[in-house]
């Protein structure tokens, strides 16, 4: 019973997202206007997991959105935020800022590494899947995992299960991965908000 109930609110989403985007418009991609400088804690990442941070060929993809497609991307949205109990770097490694994948627990750079890992290893394209820095509603900062889709960029957060276009969140975006290379990360130009800065 549990399993249907979860179906059938995934469906219902899945027709309500769709609904909502009937008037396509070009706000639900995220405007990029120049070069960022990669966070350092995903630059120390990366010197741990140089295999997980190597481009591959898959450059500038977009997913399809498909009832399958959506429900596999909530599952894992889920999944991950259900799995991962939040707690700070200094509460885990006693430092202020490290980027890795969670055990049992992590910070919001932790699940967006595990979302981001477990859709390569089910196929996604990396390109798709972009690590990006915002701030939230406290001006704190903050990283959720943006896919980019035909339907626009949807954000998979571990503050909740619900996935949303980019536009429908309450955040201010600062910078992404590049779809060309994860190592390079681009400017975000949100028109929603005059705020502008990069989190180090």
């Amino acid at each position: 019973m549990i399993k249907i109930a979860t179906l059938t609110r995934t469906v219902l989403c899945f027709s309500a997202m769709l609904a909502a985007q009937t008037g396509w418009a070009a706000e639900k991609l995220m405007s990029i206007h120049g070069v960022a400088a990669p966070p350092v804690g995903y630059v120390q990442f990366c010197a741990t997991y140089p295999a997980d941070c190597r481009p591959q060929k898959d450059i500038d993809q977009v997913v399809t959105l498909t009832q399958a497609v959506w429900s596999q991307l909530n599952q894992v949205n889920t999944a991950v935020n259900t799995a991962v109990l939040p707690a700070t770097d200094m509460e885990i490694y006693g430092v202020l800022e490290r980027w890795d994948y969670p055990k049992l627990a992590g910070d919001c750079e932790d699940y967006v590494l595990e979302k981001r890992r477990d859709l390569i290893q089910s196929g996604w394209p990396q390109s798709a899947l972009l690590i990006t820095v915002v701030r939230d509603e406290t001006g704190s900062g903050h990283a959720v995992l943006t896919v980019r889709t035909n339907r626009g960029d949807v954000v998979l957060d571990n503050k909740t299960d619900k996935i949303l276009v980019w536009a429908d969140t309450p955040y201010t975006y600062l910078k992404r991965q590049s779809t060309r290379d994860p190592n390079s990360w681009d400017l975000i130009e949100d028109a929603r908000t005059s705020l502008v800065g990069s989190l180090k």
